[in-house]
């Protein structure tokens, strides 16, 4: 696992722990951390927290991938961001995110991906800033946004970048909610634990119900639509 990455059990909950000591990118070896994470609280039957670094829950990814190693090494990391996103919204148990800071571009979906995001109350950025850099949204953002985002806020948030403040980001549906950051761990744990104690199968079979289409489609379409994006040269 990688060091970026811990994890640590509270009765139900697995609390995986996302700290770089800067600003969380997403690279290939922090996804593969965060999948074996993922594998360790469902072997353990344990829903999910999932949380940042004060004032950092992630920036995205690691743009220094995309830079030296070319299209087929973003490639791969786009894929499992993508497959890590698709991978906590069919987590078989709930997933809470407690968001402790900015979450940009790739750390913007993986709010979308989860079941409940909490969100620190501070001067942070919420939103996907890939149109800003020059990128084409893949289908799998705009796809989980859309399942997740406030239609009135959907073209604004995903097609001219725009970015959010904590509370803004509630109604924009990045957020659940908000809390002052000291209280964050304890608000979200609290929650997962809540969520924890529902029925399971029900739980996950309406979850399942409620967002199977929408992640068929991101799984039908990855790998054409990634490959379009950055094509291989030789």
């Amino acid at each position: 696992m990688s060091e970026s990455v811990s994890i640590e059990s509270s009765g139900d909950v697995a609390i995986i722990r996302l700290d770089d000591g800067k600003a969380n990118a997403l690279a290939p070896a922090v996804l593969t951390a965060l999948g074996s994470a993922l594998d360790q609280a469902e072997d353990a039957g344990q829903a999910v927290l999932l949380l940042g670094r004060p004032g950092r829950f992630s920036a995205g990814f690691d743009l220094t991938v995309m830079r030296e190693g070319g299209p087929a090494a973003a490639l791969e990391m786009v894929g499992a961001g993508a497959r890590l996103a698709v991978r906590i919204a069919r987590h078989p148990a709930p997933v809470v995110i407690g968001c402790s800071g900015h979450a940009i571009a790739m750390g913007a979906v993986l709010l979308t991906a989860a079941d409940t995001r909490i969100g620190a109350q501070g001067d942070f950025k919420l939103g996907f800033n890939e149109v800003a850099i020059g990128m084409t949204t893949p289908i799998f953002l705009l796809e989980l946004a859309r399942e997740r985002l406030s239609k009135r806020h959907f073209l604004r948030a995903v097609v001219q970048s725009a970015m959010y403040g904590p509370e803004e980001a509630i109604d924009v549906g990045l957020l659940d909610s908000t809390t002052t950051p000291e209280a964050l761990e304890a608000t979200a744990l609290a929650e997962a634990e809540r969520l924890a104690k529902l029925p399971r199968a029900a739980y996950v079979r309406t979850r399942a119900l409620a967002r199977g289409a929408s992640l068929e489609l991101i799984e039908s379409t990855l790998e054409s639509d990634l490959a379009a994006a950055f094509p291989s040269r030789h």
